[in-house]
């Protein structure tokens, strides 16, 4: 089969295979501080790592949603591990609450202070990654027409890590903190719970 997506055979293809191919995709946990001061946290489908010196990471926000535009008005969020423990919590972050609610208190997740940045992390997530914002990005299309998607990137300032996941050769234990991860559909997600090792070719 070939198709171009914009014409896609929707009898044969009634949901658009592109994040079923794309996937497992990183979830973007991120919490910020509305202008009230009032925590949030939401979780995004479009999240990774996109640098490693400096470190920086990118969530991709569907319209200037809540976190996006906390993030770019504070200069600040922070990025929190999903896990297979917290899927449930994770999953009720994603509802849409009353403005001036938190989503911390809402799917009942303590947070915990963040060190050089203001916005909390989830105190029960075994890595948090406190960011400051280094720029955005709205999305065109081919065309150069704007498409309401819109990037942002935080070099990471600050590294939470739980002791109990650095193994003794100075790794940390992936699998042990199984990590969950968005599949291709609204309510396919995957988990992290074993790896395996390919040495390079020299």
């Amino acid at each position: 089969m070939f198709y171009e997506p914009a014409q896609r055979d929707r009898t044969r293809l009634p949901h658009d295979p592109f994040k079923a191919v794309i996937t497992p995709r990183p979830i973007g946990w991120i919490s910020t501080l509305d202008a009230d001061g009032i925590p949030t946290l939401a979780p995004y489908s479009f999240f990774n790592a996109v640098a490693d010196s400096p470190p920086i990471v990118m969530f991709s926000s569907a319209g200037m949603k809540d976190s996006a535009s906390h993030a770019l008005d504070r200069g600040e969020f922070v990025w929190n591990l999903a896990t297979y423990d917290l899927r449930e919590a994770m999953n009720q972050t994603s509802a849409v609450i009353p403005r001036g609610e938190s989503e911390f208190v809402f799917a009942g997740l303590e947070s915990a202070p963040s060190r050089l940045v203001a916005p909390p992390r989830v105190a029960a997530t075994p890595v948090a990654l406190e960011c400051v914002v280094t720029q955005t990005l709205e999305l065109t299309d081919a065309a150069g027409a704007r498409t309401d998607r819109h990037l942002v990137f935080g070099q990471v300032v600050g590294v939470h890590l739980d002791d109990r996941f650095i193994l003794d050769d100075g790794r940390v234990d992936t699998a042990g903190m199984r990590p969950i991860a968005r599949g291709g559909y609204l309510d396919e997600y995957s988990v992290v719970d074993e790896v395996f090792h390919l040495a390079r070719p020299r």
